[in-house]
């Protein structure tokens, strides 16, 4: 099957990327091959390019990650300035995710507009729909591909929703990054990956921040049912990740397009009855619809399917690592928020436990091969410093022997 882009990580966790600028081979390279003034030249044309382009692809990703983290806390804010004239959160989970319908358009446009091999819509979305099998797209499909993964983003966003009434933004968004804790646990236990000593550790300090959290105010009251809320969201949202590798494996960003999408229809066929259910019943009421907070509500949306589109095309175009840093980095972004603007006053417990999860976040980002490449730097450092201490140590003995001869003294021969 044929792939017109890159392929990207699935919608699980990225793993960490080893950041490298080409370099020659060195002496025993250049021994070895006799090369002529222009293969020099082009080579070192080639590797300056190459240098340039890894620099021009990091400074991007950094750029990604300041818009993914901007659009993550604006997100967050923004929900609890409608919480306080709308207090419906599901209804707003609803609607967000109504908005994932224009995924897909906006990434056709993109195509247009970038590529010479133009397709019709038609084309490219049936193209884009083989991430569900070479049957492509229908209806049996979409019950039973699209219903687990769009009941599980709904449940994922909601639980946040409901854990923002009752924590602070700060304490969401550090208790939900404990997601990524839950993916490796889940893919150890369900996928059978690789044991890594170093994440069980981040995921014990990812249990331990949670455990101090839910003690900051007591294990009572609506202190520890955020906690809950938000471990619940992340919780979701972790087996959402681990469902999405293990029955549709990797996406590349139209076939991620086209999912996204794909959810939003589903959401608004067939999850729009229970907003109606939720206000005949009471649970949710709000009055007509002229009263509603359009201008919050298409807010929180808009920069909703901002993060989801940057954190898909952000994988495309720089390195996934960065990506995972720009969610870590909503952290600090509430808590600057939370102080300056809302004062709030946060307990040594709570600092403690959000830096806590954040540095078993940061443990969970090391490759597999962390260990390995680890040792391997270490030894070449130790074989440089021993070669240069050789070095020193001979420059030294030659520099005394052309002393003692200026000095006019003779060595005698022992019998």
């Amino acid at each position: 099957m044929k792939k017109h882009s890159a392929r990207v990580a699935p919608l699980s966790s990225y793993s960490a990327q080893v950041l490298t600028c080409p370099i020659s081979e060195g002496e025993e390279g250049s021994e070895s091959h006799a090369e002529t003034p222009g293969s020099e030249t082009s080579g070192e044309a080639t590797a300056y390019q190459t240098c340039a382009n890894t620099v021009l692809k990091v400074l991007g990703g950094l750029l990604v990650v300041l818009c993914i983290s901007s659009s993550w806390v604006g997100t967050t804010q923004v929900v609890q300035l409608t919480f306080k004239s709308f207090s419906c959160p599901f209804f707003i989970t609803w609607f967000s995710t109504n908005w994932n319908i224009l995924f897909f358009p906006l990434y056709y446009s993109g195509h247009v507009a970038t590529t010479r091999e133009k397709q019709t819509p038609i084309q490219k979305f049936r193209e884009c729909s083989r991430l569900f099998g070479e049957d492509g797209m229908s209806l049996r499909v979409l019950l039973k591909r699209t219903a687990p993964f769009s009941i599980l983003w709904t449940l994922t966003n909601y639980l946040y929703l409901l854990a923002l009434r009752k924590l602070t933004a700060t304490d969401v968004s550090a208790l939900y990054c404990c997601h990524k804790a839950f993916v490796f646990l889940l893919s150890w236990i369900v996928l059978k990956d690789r044991f890594m000593g170093v994440r069980i550790v981040a995921a014990i300090m990812a249990i331990t921040g949670i455990v101090m959290m839910a003690y900051a105010d007591g294990f009572h009251g609506d202190s520890f049912m955020g906690v809950a809320l938000a471990v619940g969201s992340a919780s979701t949202s972790a087996l959402y990740k681990v469902l999405f590798k293990m029955f549709l494996g990797s996406a590349n960003l139209g076939e991620a397009a086209h999912f996204f999408s794909t959810m939003g229809f589903f959401n608004l066929i067939f999850i729009s009855c229970v907003p109606l259910i939720l206000y005949f019943t009471k649970v949710e009421h709000w009055g007509s619809l002229s009263s509603l907070p359009w201008g919050y509500l298409c807010g929180v949306a808009s920069l909703w399917l901002v993060f989801n589109i940057l954190v898909n095309v952000g994988v495309v175009l720089t390195y996934p690592i960065l990506i995972s840093i720009g969610t870590l980095l909503s952290v600090p972004g509430n808590a600057a928020i939370d102080v300056l603007k809302h004062e709030v006053i946060f307990s040594v417990v709570r600092l403690a436990a959000t830096c806590i999860i954040c540095l078993g976040f940061l443990l969970l980002l090391l490759p597999e091969e962390w260990d390995t490449v680890t040792l391997r730097f270490l030894t070449t450092l130790a074989d440089k410093k021993t070669e240069e201490h050789g070095e020193e140590l001979t420059e030294s003995s030659v520099h005394t022997r052309s002393r003692s001869r200026a000095n006019g003294a003779v060595s005698i021969p022992m019998a």
